[in-house]
């Protein structure tokens, strides 16, 4: 059974981040041109915090997607910081873990979206999607 398989054939190596220092509208930018849903944030290679979609639709005003991205985008950076909109200290896995154990952790129904660090830097990232994928694939 591959539920014990390695998490690091499931997860996405190739990450789209932001640093703490970024502007919050970079979050916003990202998200709409690479269709993703979550963006890591990240003080050097350290993971720090992960900023998702639903924040940004939450601290858009109901904005999101509905007037011009520069209008939107200014008022995003005039009215918070990254650590304003980020989730800190966000759930992760280690590396070394399962997709078990990724598995677990997002069933709970809290995240759709799994950091994977080693000791503190992030490697990669594991989605709800791409687990339902893996399965699929059964």
């Amino acid at each position: 059974m591959r539920k014990n398989e390695p998490i690091t054939s499931v997860m996405s190596k190739e990450l789209i981040t932001v640093h703490e220092a970024d502007p919050v509208s970079k979050v916003r930018q990202l998200i709409e041109a690479y269709h993703v849903h979550h963006v890591p944030v990240v003080k050097g290679a350290t993971l720090i915090g992960i900023v998702s979609w639903t924040d940004i639709m939450r601290i858009s005003f109901g904005e999101f997607g509905n007037q011009d991205g520069k209008q939107l985008d200014t008022i995003l950076d005039h009215t918070y910081k990254m650590v304003d909109v980020m989730v800190s200290d966000p759930i992760k896995l280690n590396v070394s873990g399962t997709v078990r154990e990724a598995a677990r952790i997002l069933s709970e129904g809290n995240y759709h979206a799994l950091p994977i660090v080693d000791g503190d830097k992030l490697v990669g990232i594991v989605t709800s999607t791409d687990l339902l994928k893996f399965l699929a694939e059964l």
